[in-house]
């Protein structure tokens, strides 16, 4: 049977508090650059448990999803690898929740809150155009229920190959 094709399935947190969006500023292939906290989903995890782990591994803030702004796909080729990915990204909003005394994700340079002027002053240094397009949908009011969302209870079960 041929390769079949696959996306590379990823969550990211829109979190905004006072008017400043949580950020994080990561080394990537193409130099630094801003993103929400984001970051692919794992094996055996819910969506919603991918977008809580990968907040707290990028800026040590708790983070409760509350609903979902909106699902985007793209394409990424690297201009220095030639490496093409697809990414579907399902992109939550919530709570911010506790901040802890811990270490960032490896890459993470730093957390930051910017304004929506900040982050499009610097669109240039975005990760990818979703970065923006997030927000402006955030700020749009776009929200979906998480009750759309099932996970089947087969997910988190661990299979054993021996």
């Amino acid at each position: 049977m041929p390769d079949v094709w696959k996306p590379s399935v990823t969550v990211a947190a829109i979190i905004e508090r006072d008017g400043l969006f949580l950020l994080v500023e990561e080394e990537t292939s193409e130099g630094v650059r801003f993103n929400q906290p984001a970051g692919h989903l794992d094996p055996h995890e819910s969506l919603e448990q991918a977008v809580v782990r990968e907040t707290l591994e990028e800026t040590a803030h708790d983070f409760t999803p509350t609903a979902l702004v909106g699902m985007y796909m793209s394409r990424y080729v690297s201009a220095r690898t030639g490496h093409d990915v697809t990414y579907l990204s399902f992109s939550f909003c919530g709570e911010v929740g506790a901040k802890y005394d811990q270490p960032l994700d490896v890459g993470i340079l730093r957390a930051v809150w910017m304004s929506y002027d900040e982050l499009v002053a610097c669109k240039d240094k975005h990760r990818s155009p979703s970065v923006l397009q997030r927000v402006i949908d955030y700020l749009d009011g776009k929200r979906a229920p998480l009750s759309l969302l099932q996970t089947d209870p087969s997910v988190y079960e661990v299979m054993n190959n021996g």
